[in-house]
């Protein structure tokens, strides 16, 4: 199979189409209907040309929402069950569930588990929007993450949820059509994209946007064990025996876009409010190599230096 590196080299002054396998994945569990339909999505798109386009969905067989980049305890087990699965409306994409995260679905189909090593990671299709801080500890996000590592880029949908009708149709449509734009770029280059439960002629359009600052979780609060300090909100319900709970209070980004009044017109959860997909380029991790760290380095290195003498 041709590397999308040859094609660059081919070609880097226009988008085109390349031979590319794509790893489909998410953290709703691969018969999730979201996967479905950008699964679906993707094997028009694939089936459309003579270029050889290859289509694999390796996905969790639970959900694994919030997981981020998590692989869990894999050093107590020495294989990942799995079952074949069938995406309904194409039935002849290769499927498979297994009992692992998102992230460690991409990491062995990334080693060649299920065969050639895949070229771009897409996650998702997410019920519910990957926004502003959230996006943290997103599997979805998490997914593309762990690619980009593995030197894969990636795409991470999510579609608003709490609408009478989910809209997945404009969410794979809109990712289809981001796909060669993200195929020409650098290896490594991740996307973040959000979409209003709409129908696409109702879409207002497709922004840049920025990360907010929205949370999904806004407060941890009840009746404190002892007073808390002013302005707190973290605060224990006591129970007997030394334990008792944290009540937590919910907000955006998960299951519903919650209150973006204090945003940005330009932020994720802002644009999508409004009516706008999102989409926010994302790194990974990665050295700091600002001038700041490189202070910090110094001084701590310094620091360390007096130590072992």
């Amino acid at each position: 199979m041709a590397t999308l590196s040859g094609a660059r080299a081919a070609s880097r002054s226009q988008v085109a189409y390349w031979r590319v396998r794509i790893l489909v994945t998410n953290d709703d569990g691969v018969h999730a209907p979201g996967l479905a339909a950008l699964t679906r999505a993707l094997a028009a798109w694939a089936d459309e040309s003579p270029d050889d386009r290859q289509v694999i969905v390796v996905a969790p067989l639970a959900n694994y929402s919030g997981a981020a980049a998590a692989v869990g305890t894999v050093y107590e087990r020495e294989a990942i069950a799995y079952k074949t699965a069938q995406i309904p409306g194409a039935e002849s994409v290769e499927a498979y569930g297994l009992d692992a995260s998102p992230a460690l679905s991409v990491i062995v189909s990334a080693m060649g588990a299920f065969g050639p090593r895949p070229d771009l990671v897409c996650s998702g299709i997410n019920l519910g929007v990957n926004v502003g801080r959230s996006v943290l500890h997103s599997g979805t996000v998490g997914a593309v993450l762990t690619g980009a590592q593995l030197g894969m880029s990636g795409l991470a949908v999510s579609l608003r949820s709490g609408g009478k009708v989910d809209h997945w149709k404009t969410a794979s449509a809109l990712a289809v059509n981001v796909l060669p734009a993200l195929a020409a770029a650098q290896p490594r280059t991740l996307l973040n994209l959000n979409v209003p439960s709409l129908p696409l002629e109702e879409l207002q359009g497709v922004r840049r946007g920025r990360i907010s600052t929205a949370g999904l979780i806004k407060a941890a609060t009840g009746s404190p064990v002892t007073a808390p300090e002013p302005g707190s909100r973290a605060q224990l319900v006591a129970g007997s025996g030394g334990e008792g709970e944290v009540l937590l209070t919910l907000g955006a980004a998960v299951p519903s876009l919650g209150d973006v009044g204090d945003e940005d017109q330009e932020d994720d959860g802002a644009l999508v409010a409004a009516g706008f997909a999102s989409l926010t380029p994302i790194a990974g991790v990665r050295e700091d190599s600002s001038p700041d760290a490189d202070d910090v380095v110094r001084a701590a290195l310094a620091s360390l230096a007096a130590l072992a003498n």
